[in-house]
């Protein structure tokens, strides 16, 4: 019998939590630095959010994993595709809601050879697919040995098809040329500058072992239970995976925009210690109370929140508040969400970046309410 872990639920919410801290800034030109991803290679917290969500979604299928298995081929099957398809399609939706936008003072339909198809759902799909395959076949020794051939082969590619002056660079990195082939310019992400899309295809091999090595820490506490063994089990791993990440990112940098084996390393390392410390706290101390239960519910529905968090700044901003006038004498406009930083996060005193951070911080109180009340009325909505 499955043994229960209130302690995975609150690192899941924690981790959704500081995604919309970091997704949601009150000015994308002032963010404290820990709050910023790293320009290329590096690693700050806000680099955590990613691999952790996805080390959170491998915890999840140790414990959905048993029953597919049970239910054999035909259930399996129905199961991953399914959701890979919606997790997939609500992504492609997200980047393209809500499908029409301002074009001066005219709303336009959002064409679709402008529309980015990957993103981080995207990500997590593929992900999801291709590590549930694995442990469902190979069970969890083959799926380990396919984590690791993961990382190393995709090391291999970047040194073999990169630029051989600096194969991990934005502009050697082999990847690029094969996302534009595959997806077009116009349909890649484009913050860096150029046509460079961060959840690419060529970079989806690495983080598909972050999966699978999440699916494996998951049977790992449920194999050993509650008992300083598998606590100091986890312990160990987290250290040994952390310093291994370490070591690599002299040869093969830490880097998240091109998502490098030693990044995946380093991250779930770090994702495990996180995750060793919380279970240390909330299982064998039991130190709960107000903060545990307010990232747990963001844990109940986390892929709800997320895409909430994405799709209604985008939809409030077709509902414009007058504004004065611009300086070349055209009428100004705010979205609700905007109107709220400017005229009240932008007031509170010190620098930019203390109003910036209001703003984020009042929004995952927002979603927070949001969340609650749905875990209130035993509302799930699960894909």
């Amino acid at each position: 019998m499955q043994q229960r872990f209130y302690s995975l639920d609150v690192f899941r919410g924690a981790t959704v939590a500081l995604m919309i801290l970091v997704n949601n800034p009150g000015s994308w030109s002032h963010i404290y630095a820990p709050l910023e991803h790293a320009p290329w290679h590096g690693c700050t917290p806000t680099d955590l959010v990613f691999p952790f969500f996805l080390f959170a979604v491998g915890n999840a299928m140790a414990f959905v994993m048993p029953k597919l298995q049970a239910g054999g081929d035909a259930v399996f099957w129905k199961k991953v595709i399914k959701r890979t398809l919606l997790i997939f399609g609500i992504g492609l939706f997200l980047n393209w809601s809500p499908f029409i936008k301002w074009s001066g003072d005219n709303l336009v339909f959002k064409a679709w050879e402008n529309v980015r198809i990957l993103g981080v759902l995207q990500r997590i799909a593929l992900c999801y697919f291709f590590a549930s395959v694995a442990v469902y076949y190979l069970k969890q020794k083959g799926a380990f040995v396919v984590s690791m051939v993961l990382l190393l082969f995709y090391w291999l590619l970047c040194l073999l098809l990169g630029n051989a002056v600096d194969p991990y660079s934005l502009e050697g990195w082999f990847g690029n040329k094969y996302d534009i082939a595959l997806l077009g310019e116009k349909h890649l992400y484009k913050g860096e500058g150029v046509p460079f899309d961060p959840e690419g295809f060529m970079s989806t091999f690495a983080p598909i072992a972050q999966v699978i090595l999440g699916y494996l820490v998951g049977d790992y506490i449920q194999t050993k239970g509650k008992n300083h063994e598998m606590l100091s089990g986890l312990f160990t791993a987290g250290v040994v995976l952390t310093v291994t990440g370490v070591c690599w990112d002299l040869a093969f940098p830490i880097n998240k925009k091109i998502w490098t084996s030693s990044y995946v390393m380093y991250t779930t390392g770090l994702a495990i210690f996180t995750l060793s410390t919380m279970i240390y706290l909330i299982e064998f101390k039991q130190v709960k109370g107000g903060w545990t239960k307010f990232f747990d519910v963001f844990g109940k529905n986390p892929l709800f929140i997320f895409v909430l968090s994405g799709f209604l700044p985008r939809f409030l901003g077709l509902f414009r508040l007058p504004n004065g006038m611009n300086e070349d004498g055209t009428p100004d406009y705010l979205s609700a969400f905007d109107w709220y930083y400017e005229k009240i996060c932008k007031l509170v005193p010190g620098i930019p970046e203390n109003g910036s951070l209001f703003y984020a911080l009042s929004m995952i109180i927002m979603y927070w309410a949001i969340c609650y009340w749905l875990d209130k009325k035993k509302i799930y909505i699960k894909v």
